[in-house]
C-alpha cells in the first residue's frame, strides 16, 4: 500500500484546496492530511486564520478524501510523521517549490501545481469569502507579494496585468497565476482588490480607475506625489465604501506599533528629536532614471511615517537639501528637516548609497534606539543616564512585511476595521504633502 501525506491550514476551504487533496490522493492508496494547529500557525507567521483547527479538521473530514487526519503542531514534525506512519510520498502545492526538498531523504517529494484543474470561475464563484487579488505591475514587489500571500488566510492572488505583456506572462508562468489580462480595465472586472506596484507617477490613475470600478486597492507608497491627488483619492475611496490601503508596510507591523506606543507613553519623557535614515543600494532602473523616481519619491514615505507617528502631522517648518548629480533627472540623496513647536526631526534618504539605517528618538528623560533595518522593527531599546533603567524589547517581524498589509486590506474590506488607526488618511495625505513640497523646493547641490 502506497501512503501519501500532505499538510496545510485549509482555512475557508475552497475549490483549490479540494483539487490539491484530490491530486494528492491520486498519488497513492492512502492519504494522510495534516492540519496546522492554531498555535503553530501563529509561530510560523500565518495570519488572518478565520476558523479554529477543530472547524478546519471537520471540513477535511467531510470531503471524504482523507483516510487519516492529524494535527501539525511544531517544526520538524513532518519528518516524525513520515517515519511513524510509513509514508511513501510527501505532496504539497508547488508554491512551496524547493522548500521541502530535505524530506527526499525520507520519502518521495512531489510538488503539485496549485492551479491545474482549478478555473478562475471556480474561485470567483466560491462562497467562502476568499479575497481575489489582481496584480498591477509585474516587478519584484509583485513577485514578493505572491510569496507573502500564502501566509495570509483568505486571500488568493489570481491574475496580473502589466503594460509590458511579456513581463506579466513571465510572472504568471513562474508563480502559476491562473490568468494574464490584456488590459487593466479587463482585470478590474474579475477581482475584489488590486495591488499596485507600478512607478510612483502612474499609481494615482490606476488607483482612480480601480475605485471607480468598485475595486479595493493596496498600493505601494506614496499614494500620490501631490497632496491634492492623495486627498482626492482617499475621499473617493471613502465615498465608494472601499478600502484604499497605503502600503507603508512598517505601519502595520507589530513591533513598530509597539515602539511608537512606548515612545508616546512618556517613558523617555517628552520627545524633542527624531532622526531617521533609509538608504538603498540601487544603481539602475526607474528609481534612478525616471522623472517620478529619485530618493524622495522612492523612499521618503517610510521615514516620514516614523516622524509623523512620533511627533504628529502638524509640523511648522520644512526644509530640504538634495544631491542631484549633473545630468541626472532625479536626486540620489536628500535630507529633510521638519520643525515642530517643541521638537525637530531629520530624515535622510538615498539610493546608490549605504548608511546606518536606524532611528534615534531623544526624550527629556532618555532616548529610544531602533537598529537597522528599523522599518522591520524587531528590536528596540531605551537608554537612560541610570543604566539600570535601560531596557531592550523584541518582536517578531514576518517575511518582508507584506502579509501585514494583506491582513489590513482584508480587515478593511470585510468590515472589521473600516477606518485604519494604523495608517489613517491624514497620515497618507501629510506624507504626500511633504514629498510634493520637497521635490519642488529642495535646495539642490551637486
Amino acid at each position: 500500500m502506497r501512503t501519501v501525506i500532505t499538510y496545510g491550514t485549509y482555512d475557508l476551504f475552497h475549490a483549490g484546496h479540494r483539487r490539491l487533496l484530490e491530486r494528492a490522493r491520486e498519488l497513492g492508496d492512502r492519504l494522510i492530511v495534516g492540519v496546522t494547529s492554531d498555535a503553530y500557525d501563529r509561530t510560523r507567521g500565518k495570519l488572518n486564520v478565520a476558523q479554529s483547527v477543530t472547524e478546519r479538521i471537520e471540513t477535511i473530514r467531510q470531503t471524504g478524501l482523507a483516510d487519516q487526519i492529524l494535527i501539525e503542531e511544531y517544526d520538524g514534525q513532518k519528518i516524525h510523521d513520515i517515519q511513524k506512519w510509513g509514508v511513501d510520498v510527501f505532496a504539497i502545492g508547488s508554491d512551496w517549490l524547493g522548500r521541502f526538498d530535505y524530506l527526499s531523504d525520507y520519502c518521495e517529494v512531489v510538488y503539485l501545481e496549485r492551479t491545474r484543474g482549478v478555473s478562475s470561475t471556480e474561485l470567483r464563484n466560491n462562497s467562502t469569502g476568499i479575497l481575489r487579488i489582481g496584480l498591477v505591475g509585474a516587478g519584484k514587489d509583485a513577485h514578493d507579494l505572491v510569496k507573502e500571500a500564502r501566509y495570509v488566510s483568505g486571500v488568493s492572488v489570481e491574475a496580473v496585468w502589466d503594460a509590458d505583456d511579456d513581463q506579466a506572462r513571465s510572472l504568471a508562468s513562474e508563480l502559476e497565476l491562473e490568468w494574464v489580462n490584456r488590459s487593466y480595465s479587463e482585470l478590474l472586472k474579475f477581482v475584489d482588490a488590486v495591488y499596485i506596484s507600478t512607478r510612483a507617477g502612474t499609481r494615482p490613475e490606476y488607483i482612480r480607475m480601480a475605485l471607480e470600478a468598485k475595486v479595493n486597492v493596496l498600493t505601494e507608497p506614496p499614494i500620490a506625489l501631490t497632496r491634492a491627488e492623495a486627498a482626492e483619492l482617499l475621499t473617493l475611496a471613502r465615498e465608494q465604501g472601499l478600502a484604499l490601503v497605503d502600503g507603508v508596510r512598517t505601519a502595520y507591523s507589530p513591533g513598530f506599533l509597539r515602539m511608537v506606543a512606548y515612545a508616546q507613553s512618556q517613558s523617555i519623557g517628552t520627545i524633542r528629536s527624531v532622526e531617521v535614515t533609509y538608504t538603498r543600494l540601487t544603481y539602475h532602473g526607474p528609481a534612478r532614471e525616471a522623472e517620478d523616481g529619485g530618493a524622495i519619491a522612492e523612499l521618503a514615505a517610510y521615514p516620514l511615517l516614523a516622524v509623523i507617528k512620533l511627533l504628529g502631522p502638524n509640523y511648522e517648518d520644512l526644509r530640504c537639501r538634495v544631491y542631484q548629480p549633473e545630468g541626472s533627472s532625479v536626486e540620489l540623496f536628500a535630507q529633510i528637516d521638519l520643525t515642530y513647536k517643541e521638537a525637530i526631526a531629520s530624515v535622510k534618504v538615498g539610493i546608490g548609497v549605504s548608511a546606518t539605517n536606524d532611528v534615534e528618538v531623544a526624550g527629556t528623560r532618555g532616548s529610544l534606539y531602533v537598529p537597522a533595518p528599523w522599518w522591520r522593527t524587531q528590536h528596540y531599546e531605551t537608554r537612560f543616564e541610570d543604566e539600570q533603567e535601560n531596557q531592550a524589547f523584541f518582536h517578531r517581524f514576518e517575511g518582508r512585511g507584506m502579509r501585514y498589509e494583506l491582513v489590513e486590506l482584508a480587515s478593511r474590506i470585510n468590515g472589521s476595521q473600516k477606518r485604519s488607526y494604523k495608517m489613517p488618511a491624514q497620515d497618507s495625505v501629510t506624507i504626500s504633502e511633504i514629498i510634493e513640497n520637497v521635490r519642488l523646493d529642495g535646495m539642490v547641490f551637486g
